[in-house]
């Protein structure tokens, strides 16, 4: 069951800006699809216009074709989760999961079955009994699960649903969820400000910012290649370096890179991911050639990796992220220098800032 969404817009207050303008795109059926951007965005209202929790000022929402704006949410056939649980304290693990299904008024036997069924998906097999209070956090967002696909929704809806969960139990969480699309094949939308958990998760990936599509398409492609500087900046929290375009040539300080298609002389920003920037030890004596030198100011290491912070000769400063192997290969220090190479940079024209 797709879901196609044209044109949404949606106002809470009279004379401010729209929580959501304009908002396009087609959710395929059977994959996941992520709504990614930062808090405020508009994720989560366009995630309600779709479940219809909230009425657009405008625009249309359809599943499968059928134009569904005005139907009453009951009648749409969507099923959601939340990051909160939202589960019956007072009713075990069976009592929750069949709740949809008793308001439609199933037969008995129709309910157990389809809870005996649903258990055994989640694997809850042998907690049916439990209450919510007796069941760990990883285990009731399972529960939630459960209870949304129970009533068979041609859409599944997502609302940050590991978002209340540590990080062990979270990325559980996340490979449970694709394993679990792979075998139900509900079209499914998930709202997350986690940038892995959309790029791991997700078939397609809708990145908002200020109420509207920045980009949409596939993860992969998103992160290759940025459509605008929000997009280079927000995906991989990049560092943002300022350069020139002079001549047809592209300078970041000492350092040429790939000049933007189009370019005119002016100023350029370099968005550069942590993971992506190359340092080499600094011989002394040696010329550093086309890489800038750079001087380590400070190390943080966090289990296995190291963030090294780093000032240039342009006096910016950019952060490095390494594997401690990698730092150790390198052996170097806080005050030593190191030849940086940022040849991965996507740059545009401009000059932009957060």
């Amino acid at each position: 069951m797709s879901v196609t969404v044209h044109g949404l817009r949606k106002r809470f207050v009279q004379g401010d800006l729209p929580a959501v303008e304009d908002v396009s795109f087609v959710a395929p059926s059977g994959a996941i699809t992520s709504l990614l951007g930062p808090s405020g965005s508009g994720k989560t209202t366009v995630l309600r216009m779709i479940a219809g929790l909230e009425e657009p000022d405008s625009g249309s929402v359809s599943i499968e074709g059928v134009d569904c704006t005005r139907t009453p949410v009951q009648r749409r056939g969507v099923g959601f989760v939340f990051q909160g649980y939202a589960l019956f304290e007072h009713l075990d693990v069976r009592g929750n999961i069949g709740f949809g299904l008793k308001i439609q008024k199933a037969a008995r036997a129709a309910i157990d079955a389809r809870v005996d069924e649903l258990l055994v998906l989640v694997g809850l097999k042998d907690l049916g009994k439990r209450l919510p209070a007796q069941l760990s956090g990883g285990q009731r967002q399972r529960v939630a699960f459960a209870r949304a696909l129970a009533t068979r929704p041609r859409v599944l809806l997502l609302d940050e649903p590991f978002g209340a969960l540590d990080t062990r139990v979270r990325l559980e969480l996340r490979d449970w969820l694709g394993e679990l699309n792979a075998k139900t094949h509900v079209t499914t939308l998930l709202v997350t400000h986690d940038q892995d958990e959309a790029l791991e998760l997700s078939q397609q990936v809708i990145v908002m910012n200020e109420g509207k599509v920045a980009q949409a398409g596939a993860p992969n492609h998103i992160y290759d290649h940025p459509a605008s500087p929000f997009i280079a900046s927000f995906i991989g929290n990049a560092n943002i370096l300022k350069g020139q375009v002079s001549a047809g040539v592209t300078a970041v300080g000492s350092m040429a890179v790939s000049t933007p298609q189009g370019a005119i002389d002016g100023a350029v920003n370099a968005f550069v991911r942590p993971n992506e920037v190359k340092l080499s030890r600094a011989v002394e004596g040696a010329g550093g050639g086309e890489l800038p030198l750079g001087r380590i100011e400070g190390i943080l290491r966090v289990g296995g990796n190291v963030r090294v912070n780093l000032r240039l000769p342009s006096d910016e400063r950019m952060t490095v992220h390494l594997r401690m192997a990698e730092l150790e290969a390198l052996g170097v220090g806080e005050g030593d220098r190191v030849l940086v190479d940022i040849g991965s940079a996507k740059v545009f024209m401009g000059d932009y800032s957060i």
